[in-house]
Protein backbone atom coordinates (compact mmCIF):
# COMPACT_ATOMS: atom_id res chain seq x y z
CA UNK A 1 0.00 0.00 0.00
CA UNK A 2 1.20 3.41 -1.00
CA UNK A 3 1.67 5.90 1.78
CA UNK A 4 2.76 9.47 0.84
CA UNK A 5 1.95 11.12 4.03
CA UNK A 6 4.18 10.88 6.74
CA UNK A 7 2.26 10.38 9.71
CA UNK A 8 0.03 8.33 8.48
CA UNK A 9 2.97 5.97 7.41
CA UNK A 10 4.64 6.50 11.08
CA UNK A 11 1.61 4.36 11.79
CA UNK A 12 2.47 1.57 9.88
CA UNK A 13 6.25 1.43 10.32
CA UNK A 14 6.37 -0.60 13.00
CA UNK A 15 10.12 -0.90 13.61
CA UNK A 16 10.42 2.75 13.78
CA UNK A 17 12.41 5.43 11.04
CA UNK A 18 15.42 5.63 13.65
CA UNK A 19 18.00 8.08 12.68
CA UNK A 20 19.02 10.28 9.46
CA UNK A 21 21.45 7.63 7.75
CA UNK A 22 24.04 10.33 7.74
CA UNK A 23 26.72 7.82 7.56
CA UNK A 24 25.49 6.47 4.16
CA UNK A 25 24.09 9.64 3.11
CA UNK A 26 26.50 10.06 0.08
CA UNK A 27 25.06 6.87 -1.32
CA UNK A 28 21.80 7.75 -1.58
CA UNK A 29 19.27 9.75 -3.48
CA UNK A 30 17.25 11.57 -1.11
CA UNK A 31 16.68 11.16 2.63
CA UNK A 32 17.31 7.60 4.47
CA UNK A 33 16.93 6.40 8.24
CA UNK A 34 18.32 3.94 9.81
CA UNK A 35 17.21 1.92 12.88
CA UNK A 36 19.58 -0.50 14.37
CA UNK A 37 17.56 -3.67 15.61
CA UNK A 38 20.48 -5.81 16.88
CA UNK A 39 23.96 -4.46 17.98
CA UNK A 40 27.21 -5.49 16.41
CA UNK A 41 29.42 -7.38 18.21
CA UNK A 42 26.68 -8.55 21.08
CA UNK A 43 24.69 -10.45 17.84
CA UNK A 44 25.83 -12.35 15.02
CA UNK A 45 23.58 -11.11 12.78
CA UNK A 46 23.19 -7.21 11.88
CA UNK A 47 19.42 -6.19 11.29
CA UNK A 48 18.17 -2.63 11.05
CA UNK A 49 15.29 -0.94 9.72
CA UNK A 50 15.90 1.25 6.56
CA UNK A 51 13.42 3.96 5.83
CA UNK A 52 13.21 5.93 2.23
CA UNK A 53 11.50 8.77 2.00
CA UNK A 54 9.13 9.13 -1.33
CA UNK A 55 12.01 9.00 -4.77
CA UNK A 56 15.05 7.80 -2.14
CA UNK A 57 16.71 5.40 -3.18
CA UNK A 58 20.66 3.77 -2.93
CA UNK A 59 23.18 3.61 -5.43
CA UNK A 60 23.75 0.41 -7.30
CA UNK A 61 26.20 -1.64 -4.80
CA UNK A 62 27.44 -5.43 -4.12
CA UNK A 63 28.01 -6.94 -1.20
CA UNK A 64 30.91 -8.75 -1.58
CA UNK A 65 32.17 -12.66 -0.15
CA UNK A 66 34.29 -15.11 -0.69
CA UNK A 67 31.69 -17.20 0.73
CA UNK A 68 28.17 -17.07 2.26
CA UNK A 69 27.67 -13.34 2.35
CA UNK A 70 24.76 -11.49 0.56
CA UNK A 71 21.83 -9.77 2.23
CA UNK A 72 17.91 -10.01 2.48
CA UNK A 73 15.45 -7.55 2.68
CA UNK A 74 12.19 -7.97 4.47
CA UNK A 75 9.86 -5.26 3.29
CA UNK A 76 7.58 -3.71 6.28
CA UNK A 77 5.83 -0.37 5.18
CA UNK A 78 4.65 1.45 2.23
CA UNK A 79 6.07 0.71 -1.49
CA UNK A 80 9.59 0.63 -3.09
CA UNK A 81 11.30 -0.96 -5.65
CA UNK A 82 14.25 -3.51 -5.88
CA UNK A 83 16.17 -3.99 -9.46
CA UNK A 84 19.61 -6.57 -9.93
CA UNK A 85 21.62 -5.44 -12.63
CA UNK A 86 20.46 -6.63 -16.21
CA UNK A 87 16.94 -7.85 -14.60
CA UNK A 88 13.82 -5.93 -14.62
CA UNK A 89 12.85 -3.67 -11.00
CA UNK A 90 10.67 -5.92 -8.85
CA UNK A 91 7.98 -3.66 -6.83
CA UNK A 92 8.28 -4.10 -3.32
CA UNK A 93 5.19 -4.59 -0.73
CA UNK A 94 4.73 -5.32 2.69
CA UNK A 95 5.46 -8.87 3.07
CA UNK A 96 7.71 -9.06 0.45
CA UNK A 97 11.40 -10.69 0.83
CA UNK A 98 14.20 -10.62 -1.37
CA UNK A 99 17.29 -12.25 -1.31
CA UNK A 100 20.10 -11.11 -2.35
CA UNK A 101 23.06 -13.36 -3.39
CA UNK A 102 26.96 -12.44 -2.91
CA UNK A 103 28.51 -10.36 -5.90
CA UNK A 104 24.51 -9.27 -7.49
CA UNK A 105 24.99 -5.68 -8.21
CA UNK A 106 21.68 -4.16 -7.18
CA UNK A 107 19.87 -1.05 -5.87
CA UNK A 108 16.19 -0.60 -3.43
CA UNK A 109 14.44 2.31 -2.44
CA UNK A 110 11.41 3.74 -2.50
CA UNK A 111 8.50 4.50 -4.82
CA UNK A 112 8.33 8.07 -6.20
CA UNK A 113 4.81 8.52 -4.42
CA UNK A 114 5.67 6.15 -1.13
CA UNK A 115 8.02 6.20 1.78
CA UNK A 116 9.38 2.79 2.51
CA UNK A 117 10.54 0.75 5.11
CA UNK A 118 12.76 -2.54 4.77
CA UNK A 119 14.51 -4.71 7.13
CA UNK A 120 18.11 -5.02 6.28
CA UNK A 121 19.64 -8.43 7.41
CA UNK A 122 23.51 -8.65 6.61
CA UNK A 123 23.93 -12.47 5.85
CA UNK A 124 27.06 -13.69 7.85
CA UNK A 125 30.31 -14.50 5.46
CA UNK A 126 33.62 -14.99 4.85
CA UNK A 127 35.53 -11.69 4.09
CA UNK A 128 32.13 -9.45 3.44
CA UNK A 129 32.71 -5.74 2.20
CA UNK A 130 30.34 -3.43 0.05
CA UNK A 131 31.07 -1.96 -2.91
CA UNK A 132 29.56 1.49 -3.14
CA UNK A 133 28.84 1.90 -7.52
CA UNK A 134 27.16 4.97 -9.28
CA UNK A 135 23.76 6.31 -8.84
CA UNK A 136 20.80 4.91 -10.19
CA UNK A 137 19.87 7.93 -12.61
CA UNK A 138 16.67 9.55 -12.60
CA UNK A 139 16.26 8.41 -16.26
CA UNK A 140 16.59 4.83 -14.82
CA UNK A 141 14.18 5.64 -11.69
CA UNK A 142 11.90 7.43 -14.00
CA UNK A 143 11.04 4.81 -16.44
CA UNK A 144 9.76 2.44 -13.40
Amino acid sequence: MKISDKAEFEKANVFGTGEANTAYAQYFIGDSFLNPLTEPGKCPVFLANVTFEPGCRNNWHIHHATKGGGQLLVCTAGEGWYQEEGKEAVSLTPGTVITIPAEVKHWHGAKKDSWFSHIAVEVPGENCSNEWCEPVTDEQYNAL
